[in-house]
């Protein structure tokens, strides 16, 4: 690639004084010569309205929460896999409260520390992205390991804080700008749903 200069001049019958231009010129890999001009930069700018404002900034609070918690989501998805596996036949219920809590003690070493640093809009956001993974809501999941009784525990705990267990994920309705996002972070990240 070579830019220079060179003389242009028109093939007409009759050549005046101002039919040379002196131009720039892009001379590519087989030799041809094309002409090109540089513009002077140009600035856009204008003010948002307050539509658009609050768009974006709905938007980059949900990515932010999104990118905090998707990795969480991803863990507890593969755990709940890990732990059904080991509950597969079994029938007898202290055998399988022996199972959930081992690994509930992993758990709360691990992840405790974490998830008590999240907003409660990020916790909101993490159970929709539970949902999405599992294919099942923290209701469900609380209920299925650890009893009705605590499910509904924390359920109304969860209700006092403005939020719901029982949420579900809708990808292509109410949810689509966060699926959006999570597609990306997929791909930044290589993860596999």
């Amino acid at each position: 690639m070579l830019v220079g200069s060179f003389i242009y001049k028109p093939a007409t019958a009759q050549q005046g004084i101002y039919d040379t231009l002196k131009v720039y010129a892009y001379i590519d890999a087989n030799g041809d010569i094309i002409p090109m001009s540089y513009l002077p930069p140009v600035e856009v700018s204008t003010k948002l309205s307050r539509r658009a404002k609050a768009y974006w900034t709905e938007w980059t609070r949900l990515r932010k929460a999104v990118y905090v918690t998707f990795p969480y989501a991803i863990a507890a998805s593969g755990i709940m896999n890990d732990i059904n596996a080991k509950l597969v036949g079994v029938r007898d219920k202290k055998q399988r409260r022996r199972i959930i809590r081992s690994r509930e003690k992993e758990l709360k070493k691990e992840f405790a520390d974490k998830l008590t640093q999240l907003s409660v809009y990020q916790g909101k956001v993490l159970m929709k992205l539970i949902y999405r993974q599992t294919g099942s809501n923290c209701y469900e999941i609380i209920d299925e390991y650890k009893g009705s009784f605590t499910a509904t525990f924390y359920q109304t705990i969860a209700i006092i804080f403005g939020s719901n267990l029982k949420q579900t994920y809708d990808a292509r309705g109410k949810d689509a700008m966060m699926e959006k996002i999570v597609i990306d972070v997929e791909k930044m990240y290589g993860y596999r749903s």
